[in-house]
């Protein structure tokens, strides 16, 4: 037993330092992502909550499109830390390029209707015409980042699988910062007062910003990259390759959707019951996500680690690895809650609400406090250490039935049917990380997703 434990405290020492590494890059581009969304926010509150609330229901459409993003690239991402584990660079090269053609043609369908169909789009979210309006003004802009966007997620997400996530959290979090800098002069220099305007200035500099993101990928995979863009080219490997791409991130997409789905769909049920409910919610989400950003790192950095010592076939210590994430997982959580409770007094100065909707934030804000734990280690548990093993089919199921099966039902019950207060509402469409938490660690318990799904391909085309 003692000299167990020897052998284990070098390797949690490894371990802690190279998940570190990966961490706070990662965290960071989190971090600065969600500050964004934050910004936008609180600077487009300071104009009007109607522009405010607009704005965050206009981010659906965007939200629901990074849902396919986030499925590709985690795919992608499983393919590659497995690979980079047997330093297979010809096979990530593939796999970059695969993830980018889907990628792009999903953006594609996205821009067409967002540009299209903007107002019809909006009325899924709300009935009020205010609000549909100024999100229409957004959305139509707004959805020419679509076309850059999907492929730099792609590069992004294989070169942090390389264990690269300190080039990738610079040039994310390079682009993040121009956009909140273009969002400030648009809205404070150029529009002050003029929330149509504003709006549109608003969707224009994410546009550019993405812009500049996809340029520094294009610029670093031609000159510094060890792998770079090109098509996709067609023999038996490719083909191979393309199983596996299905295989691993077809149910991660489904679990995505299907999760990303949900919430939109409870957005969509407290945009009809009031605007404030709506305010409060953006407000809500974005303190909730500011405080998160560690357990995301945690879940996204750990998967690397582990999906790389399951390629190399290293499985007892990708085991270790999954036990420690849970506990840091655990720990960050707390700290997150904590984080939010913190945050109540600077949130409630800096943003422009109603008193009734200052009355919905401030009970949302407790719930998310709790919220958090349960999410932080679902988060790594599922899509962390699950989905690196190629165990993808778990969050699929537990999330339909979760999602789909109990959270929606009760909440369209809570706000149509028996009319419960709004904070009592949101309580109900929180519960799902709760329900799914002991069922999640019993799947982890069970060690079904130590896998190694490398092949060893001959190139020989």
């Amino acid at each position: 037993m003692e000299k167990r434990k020897q052998l284990e405290t070098p390797m949690n020492r490894n371990f802690n330092r190279e998940l570190m590494t990966l961490v706070f890059p990662i965290a960071l581009q989190n971090l600065i992502s969600a500050t964004v969304i934050s910004a936008d926010v609180v600077m487009l509150g300071m104009i009007s909550q109607s522009a405010m609330s607009a704005v965050s229901l206009a981010g659906q459409i965007t939200f629901a499109l990074t849902l396919f993003y986030m499925g590709l690239s985690t795919g992608a991402g499983i393919l590659t830390a497995q690979y980079w584990g047997k330093k297979d660079l010809k096979t990530i090269q593939r796999v970059l390029s695969i993830s980018c053609i889907f990628s792009f043609c999903i953006s594609a369908f996205f821009f067409s209707f967002s540009v299209l169909y903007p107002e019809m789009l909006m009325r899924i979210f709300t009935n009020d015409a205010e609000l549909i309006h100024y999100g229409t003004r957004f959305l139509q802009m707004n959805s020419f980042s679509y076309l850059a966007m999907g492929i730099s997620q792609m590069y992004l997400s294989v070169i942090r699988s390389m264990e690269n996530a300190k080039l990738s959290a610079w040039i994310s979090s390079t682009c993040l910062l121009l956009n909140i800098m273009f969002n400030a002069l648009c809205i404070f220099v150029f529009f002050p007062g003029m929330p149509e305007q504003a709006i549109s200035a608003v969707a224009l500099s994410t546009v550019c910003a993405r812009f500049i993101e996809l340029g520094c990928c294009i610029v670093h995979s031609f000159t510094r990259g060890s792998i770079c863009f090109q098509l996709p080219m067609r023999d038996g490997i490719q083909r191979n390759l393309l199983k596996d791409f299905f295989k691993y991130t077809m149910p991660i997409q489904g679990n995505y959707i299907v999760w990303g789905g949900a919430l939109t769909a409870t957005t969509a049920i407290l945009g009809h019951v009031s605007s404030d409910m709506v305010a409060a919610n953006s407000v809500a989400s974005v303190v909730k996500n500011l405080a998160i950003v560690l357990c995301g790192g945690i879940a996204s950095g750990g998967s690397v680690l582990v999906g790389k010592y399951l390629g190399n076939g290293e499985i007892e210590k990708a085991k270790q690895a999954g036990n420690r994430m849970n506990l840091y997982a655990l720990i960050f959580g707390i700290l997150a809650g904590c984080i939010i409770l913190l945050m109540k007094p600077l949130v409630f100065s800096i943003v422009s609400l109603t008193a009734t909707a200052q009355q919905y934030l401030d009970g949302m804000l407790y719930i998310c406090a709790y919220y958090c734990i349960a999410k932080s280690m679902n988060a790594t548990t599922i899509s962390g250490i699950f989905t690196a093993g190629g165990d993808s089919k778990f969050g699929f199921w537990c999330d339909t039935v979760v999602m789909w099966g109990i959270i929606l039902p009760l909440g369209y019950l809570c706000a149509f049917v028996w009319q419960v207060p709004p904070i009592l509402l949101y309580a109900v469409i929180s519960l799902d990380e709760l329900i799914k938490l002991p069922v999640a660690y019993i799947r982890f318990r069970q060690y079904k997703w130590l896998n190694n799904i490398t092949r060893d391909f001959a190139e020989t085309g």
